[in-house]
This record gives C-alpha cells, structure tokens and sequence, in this order.
C-alpha cells in the first residue's frame, strides 16, 4: 500500500505552494505560490523553468481553450491572454477574503473557491464562472475550498472543504453538482485533506497538509495508496508529462517554525499511474 518513491522535480521555497496542472499545449507543468503571487512553469522534457510575478494572490490557474490563462485571483477571476495583456472576468473584491484552488469541469467551466485569510467558517465559497461572465455560486457556507475533481465518466464530481476532514462526492450532471455525501473521512492525526486528482481509472489522489503524505482512495472511498513524503505541508497534486504517468506535487513551508529544507519544493513521483487530459477553460 505504501510506495513508489519521490523524486525533487524543481527544489524551491514556495510559501504556499498550490494548484498543479498539466498544459498539454505547451509541454509545461504550472504551479502556484499563492502568498508569494508568483505562477511558476517547469518543462519536464528539457527542465527549463519559468516564474511570473501576479499582481495580487493568486488562488488557481488553468489554461484557456483559446490560448491564455484563467487566474482564480484575489478580488475575482482574471483572463490572461497569449500576448500578456489580462483583463477582469469577474471582479469581486471582499475584504479578508482570498482565491483557493480551482478546477476546469468537462463543460469547460471554472469551478472557483474562496476562503477568509483566518480561515473562519462560512466565510468563503464555490462557484461556477463560464466564459461569457456568468457567475454562480455552488456552495456558500465553505471554510477552506480546496480540491475539486471529476470521474472519467464526468458523472461523479469530487470537493474539499479542508477543515471537514473529508472528501465528498457529488452527482454531476448538466453542470450540476447535487447528493453531496462523504466519500472519505481522514482520521485525526493523519492531516487534512487538501488539493486532489482522479486517475484514468476513477480513484483519487488526496493531498495531505500536515499529513506529510498523498494517498489514493478508490471510487468507493477505500485506501488503496500512500506515498509519503519528507515535508508535512503537502498541498496538491496533479497527473503530468506527455504520457500522464509522472504525479507531481506541491508543498508548503508557510507557518513551520522550522521547515524542513524541501519544504516549498515541487516533487514528482514518476510512473504512479495515469491520470486524464483535463479540458481547457472555455473561455
């Protein structure tokens, strides 16, 4: 149950990094430091790296289907587009609030959380932002939005409230996510559920924050996987390279007294499975 080991994809000091995802287009693995505003690229093929300083926290990015970015902001959700030039989709700014992880549904919608810097219950948000503007909140009673998934069959959606301690599923059909239920529960002393992906055969990943782990639950919520890792603060995860096969993950170091040295660090671990093409924002 316990294996395949991990390798140091880019050694970094990422405050909080976050949000892995494949760019099948370019070739490139992004990831965030959401409180150090900065969007980082890496090239597994050639190990050319990139970093990108944003104006303001950054929750999430995703490729557009046009070219560009999506970014889950701040104040909002932003477009990038191919020449560098960016503009607001939606603009909404509340004080004490920020962006967390996001995630690309099969329509092509963005599925956006938000949460309060002091992580208060209630305090933060899921919603639904298609590409002509539109706007709908999914779940308004969240603490800390975090992982957001979807079967290979579209027809189950996975989501993270971290401070729960659990998974939950939904039914998803039409862009809808309804019957939310548990799938996991991690027990005390294991972490707390953070970012996640599901595999080309339906089981997913879970990132584990003070955990210092991954592990792979299969569609009936049974552990079937752990890889460990020499870092606590482990926070998303994410199927990359051109076959979809590597699994890399990004850690944390913010808020440890003492970090350990590849705290912040991108990690991979190659060959642990295979994961799914993830569609493109529409918009």
């Amino acid at each position: 149950m316990t294996g395949t080991a991990y390798e140091v994809a880019v050694r970094a000091e990422a405050e909080l990094g976050e949000g892995p995802t494949w760019d099948a287009d370019s070739g490139r693995l992004i990831w965030i430091d959401i409180l150090g505003s900065r969007i980082h690229t890496y090239d597994p093929v050639s190990g050319r790296r990139s970093v990108r300083t944003t104006h303001q926290h950054i929750g999430a990015v995703k490729p557009r289907a046009g070219g560009g970015l999506v970014l889950n902001l701040r104040d909002g959700v932003g477009l990038l587009d191919p020449d560098g030039s960016f503009r607001w989709l939606h603009h909404d700014p509340v004080p004490g609030r920020r962006a967390n992880d996001a995630a690309v549904a099969p329509d092509g919608s963005l599925w956006a959380g938000t949460m309060r810097y002091d992580e208060a219950p209630g305090g933060g948000t899921l919603s639904r932002h298609t590409g002509d503007g539109t706007v709908e909140v999914v779940l308004d009673d969240v603490a800390v939005s975090n992982g957001t998934g979807w079967s290979p069959d579209g027809q189950r959606m996975y989501y993270v409230d971290s401070p729960t301690r659990r998974v939950d599923v939904f039914d998803f059909a039409d862009g809808r996510a309804v019957n939310r239920r548990p799938l996991v529960e991690i027990e005390d002393g294991a972490g707390f559920p953070d970012g996640l992906t599901v595999d080309a055969e339906g089981c997913v990943w879970v990132a584990l924050w003070e955990g210092a782990a991954v592990r792979r639950y299969t569609p009936d919520g049974e552990l079937d996987r752990v890889v460990p890792l020499p870092v606590p603060r482990v926070t998303a995860c994410a199927f990359a390279g051109p076959g979809l096969t590597d699994l890399y993950v990004t850690t944390a170091r913010v808020g440890l007294a003492s970090p350990p040295a590849l705290a912040g660090s991108l990690f991979v671990v190659p060959g642990a499975g295979k994961g799914l093409a993830q569609p493109a924002f529409a918009g």
